[in-house]
């Protein structure tokens, strides 16, 4: 059946990335011992059991859940900032509000934040590509930029003096998908006093925050340290997809300046954009339990230790990866010669053009196999 032409908008978007990977993964798939897919961060491990029995005790919900949140999961999103991200006392329930995922907060924050036509959104030059696509979807025009020049140069990172005029929203991601870099509190208070100086709202993706490896913390823009003790303009983005294996609930928040949060409140109960009720009961359990997240974070320890060697062995070299569940790593070769030699032994990894211009040589192998997939994909490696 032939494929309809795109129209609208779809037609001024690029293909969806991951389509040019099917060719590689289907010659992995064809390896005898089958294939060891490390190009997707899709979480493999059970969801906690606290959090499907709760999710199964709230089974019956035959009334429309609210965009806000029930009280107890609002009173969880502010204990949980408080404990995890140094979120201030003076941030409350009106300064948080969960979200169905965080790939659609971030997809579609210009728009609900009335960024369009004639503004600028900017987000790290190695990135997410769905930061990109929410300028795009709102027809703003999208500014790749160096973050850690941004915190060292100010004006001197961005690709003309005027592009400060035109930004209105600035995306922060750190730790990084894919490279695993993590910002300093010093490098993320330079890039918020840099952004207010110029009336540029701050959203930070910190998704990945509670899996640090190499470095001792991983600072947030609620932060007092960072923020000065004023949430004024800041946002932060959060999902329990990778921490606790929720990604199948969709389970997210936005957290931080409650004027924000209040304009996105009101965009999303006119669309009606709510998380399922009985996702919230679960998401108010998961973010109660702090033993499931550090036991899942020393799983990804142990797949990482069997991980890195391998790739420094099949003569990789891991770059940044201070945090997070991927291994960014150069063979010094175009990515997508990387991706077909892994491939033949089949290990199937992501291509870091798929994350801007400057990922062009590396690929992101990713922790998120089970115990078994990572051990056969390393003995791959270690035989290349």
């Amino acid at each position: 059946m032939p494929v309809s032409p795109r129209r609208g908008l779809a037609r001024r978007l690029p293909d969806f990335p991951w389509d040019a990977l099917a060719p590689a993964k289907q010659r992995a798939a064809a390896h005898p011992d089958g294939i060891a897919d490390l190009s997707v961060g899709t979480p493999v491990d059970p969801t906690p059991v606290s959090v499907q029995r709760a999710l199964a005790a709230a089974a019956d919900s035959p009334g429309y859940p609210t965009t806000i949140g029930t009280p107890a999961l609002r009173e969880a999103l502010v204990d949980f900032v408080r404990r995890h991200r140094a979120a201030p006392e003076t941030l409350g329930v009106e300064g948080v509000l969960p979200t169905v995922g965080s790939k659609e907060l971030v997809a579609h924050l210009p728009f609900q934040l009335g960024i369009g036509p004639g503004d600028a959104v900017a987000f790290p030059h190695i990135a997410y590509p769905t930061y990109d696509m929410g300028a795009r979807f709102v027809g703003a025009e999208a500014l790749a930029l160096d973050m850690a020049e941004l915190a060292a140069h100010g004006d001197a990172a961005l690709p003309d003096p005027s592009a400060a005029d035109r930004l209105r929203l600035l995306w922060l991601n750190s730790p990084s998908n894919p490279t695993g870099e993590v910002l300093s509190t010093a490098q993320l208070a330079a890039i918020v006093r840099w952004a207010r100086e110029r009336g540029i709202i701050v959203a930070s993706d910190e998704c990945y925050a509670l899996l640090p490896w190499t470095v001792d913390e991983v600072p947030s823009v609620l932060d007092p340290r960072v923020n000065g003790g004023s949430l004024e303009g800041l946002l932060t983005v959060y999902s329990l997809s990778k921490q606790s294996n929720l990604a199948g609930y969709r389970a997210a928040f936005v957290a931080g300046d409650p004027e924000l949060v209040g304009e996105l409140v009101a965009v999303r109960k006119q669309a009606g954009m709510m998380l399922p009720g009985p996702v919230q009961i679960a998401m108010t359990a998961a973010l109660g339990d702090d033993d499931a997240p550090a036991a899942q974070r020393e799983i990804y320890r142990a797949r990482r230790a069997i991980l890195e060697p391998a790739v420094d062995a099949a003569g990789g070299t891991v770059h940044g990866s201070q945090a997070g569940l991927y291994l960014w790593t150069t063979f010094g070769e175009d990515a997508m010669i990387s991706v077909g030699r892994l491939a033949e032994s089949g290990v199937l990894v992501a291509p870091g053009m798929f994350y801007g211009v400057g990922g062009g040589s590396f690929v992101r192998v990713a922790l998120t196999a089970t115990d078994e997939r990572i051990a056969s994909a390393a003995r791959r490696l270690e035989r290349l």
